[in-house]
């Protein structure tokens, strides 16, 4: 087990689970500049170590993001520092890519409300479990402003633009079982289970061969830009690589020997 902390993001590897908790409880985790580099920086360095083959993205207390901080953002129009403004909202730039050229996939456990960006990062992760406490929501149109985070991009994805619309127009917090309704989130548990039923999710993924998963995870974002024909081609080459793999080698012995496999990722 190794564990490390930044000024306002912890990390924990874990059984093969790299976990970053937004660590600004006593501000609903509020996304500040530092945040935003620390954050990208905890993703970068999870997502180069071998030991990790699920990342997991979290929130300490009772909320999971409030977006941009908002006293942060009134200093900054009362000052019309654009520039800093400008480095907040961007600054998602990186983490995304991060996140998404990651092997592993993203896991987000949200834990308590996720706003404006909050609700954004969570909806980049690549798949989300939700406390029956969580809420979360488009909320920018309260403050007369425009959705950012990605929120035009992902949100449209996952419940088509009429829903996305409403979401972004309403500014409606969603409750959990909404949520999972909606498609926003794949699994909904009690909060006092939250931790041990995000634990057995990652810790399956974890268990799953590691070539495999990030092929898997690639292929899907690869097919929101191919034909068919490119994703069958995408598909061969990458079960072909498998097939050359020591856990292909090792599921087939676990099959026939009627055992529980163990991959190791070569």
């Amino acid at each position: 087990m190794a564990d490390g902390a930044f000024g306002t993001v912890a990390v924990k590897i874990e059984s093969h689970v790299g976990t970053v908790t937004l660590n600004r409880p006593d501000k609903m985790n509020a996304l500040t500049i530092e945040m935003v580099g620390e954050l990208a920086e905890a993703l970068t360095m999870l997502s180069r170590s071998e030991a990790v083959r699920c990342i997991v993205l979290t929130g300490a207390g009772k909320a999971f993001c409030a977006g941009a901080d908002l006293a942060l953002l009134k200093d900054l129009h009362d000052r019309h520092d654009q520039e800093a403004g400008a480095k907040i909202v961007d600054g998602c730039r990186k983490v995304y890519s991060i996140m998404r050229a990651a092997q592993q996939p993203v896991l987000c456990a949200l834990n308590g409300v996720a706003a404006g960006g909050g609700a954004n990062l969570a909806l980049a992760c690549d798949l989300r479990i939700a406390s029956d406490s969580a809420r979360i929501g488009q909320v920018f149109a309260k403050l007369g402003l425009h959705p950012d985070w990605g929120g035009t991009y992902f949100l449209p994805r996952l419940v088509g633009p009429a829903r996305a619309l409403e979401l972004f127009l309403s500014a409606e917090l969603v409750d959990a079982q909404r949520m999972l309704a909606l498609g926003l989130v794949n699994k909904v548990v009690p909060a006092a289970q939250l931790g041990e039923a995000t634990r057995a999710w990652a810790g399956q993924i974890a268990a799953a061969p590691p070539q495999a998963v990030r092929r898997a995870k690639a292929a899907v974002y690869q097919s929101e830009t191919s034909t068919l024909d490119q994703m069958l081609t995408y598909e061969l080459e990458s079960q072909l690589a498998c097939f050359a793999t020591q856990d292909f080698s090792e599921g087939l012995a676990a099959f026939f020997g009627k055992r529980e496999p163990h991959f190791t990722g070569r």
